[in-house]
């Protein structure tokens, strides 16, 4: 097996690509290794200046302290992702772990701007490592989790603003500003 690496706009983050499906119920993110069960998650966060992965549909981001260098740990994750599913491992996550956000409860607008995260914004923050949640809309603001490479990125503020904003204002008049939590 040959792992891929693809480098994010977040020079503390690097998106891993193993050619396999990584999560078969949605993107996750884990900062604690306490907080799941899975051996590859926790051996990757077990890594020395490793503080977060998220796992996507078929990539794997690896979030890093500044302190230490991509050449010090990139062989190690690869390693252990080569490691993992060579051991005939078909998923990281092959159950469902996240919270979904029940739509039953959601306003029009609140409907509306979920629709157009998942189906313009995502793929695009997808690409790049990450992913974005949406938490909650009140007065015109709307306010987005990142997670991932997105996490953290120096270029995410102008991604929020020059992107994500500006696609949900033209889309919502209703909507006049996007923060991130």
């Amino acid at each position: 097996m040959f792992v891929q690496t693809e480098i994010t706009p977040n020079p503390n983050s690097l998106k891993f690509l193993p050619g396999k499906d990584v999560s078969n119920s949605g993107a996750y993110e884990i900062t604690n290794k306490n907080d799941f069960q899975n051996e590859l998650v926790r051996n990757i966060l077990s890594v020395n200046g490793v503080e977060g992965i998220f796992l996507g549909k078929d990539f794997i981001s690896v979030n890093k302290s500044d302190d230490v260098k991509w050449d010090e740990i990139k062989h190690i994750v690869i390693s252990l992702i080569n490691d993992y599913y060579s051991c005939g491992n078909e998923f990281v996550i092959d159950e469902s772990v996240n919270e979904n956000i029940d739509t039953q409860s959601l306003n029009e607008i609140e409907k509306k701007i979920i629709k157009i995260l998942d189906q313009k914004i995502r793929p695009a923050v997808a690409r790049d490592g990450g992913d974005i949640k949406f938490k909650e809309f009140k007065n015109g603001v709307v306010k987005v989790q990142l997670q991932g490479s997105c996490s953290g990125c120096p270029s995410s503020t102008m991604t929020l603003k020059q992107g994500v904003q500006n696609l949900l204002c033209h889309y919502l008049p209703e909507v006049k500003e996007v923060q991130a939590i």
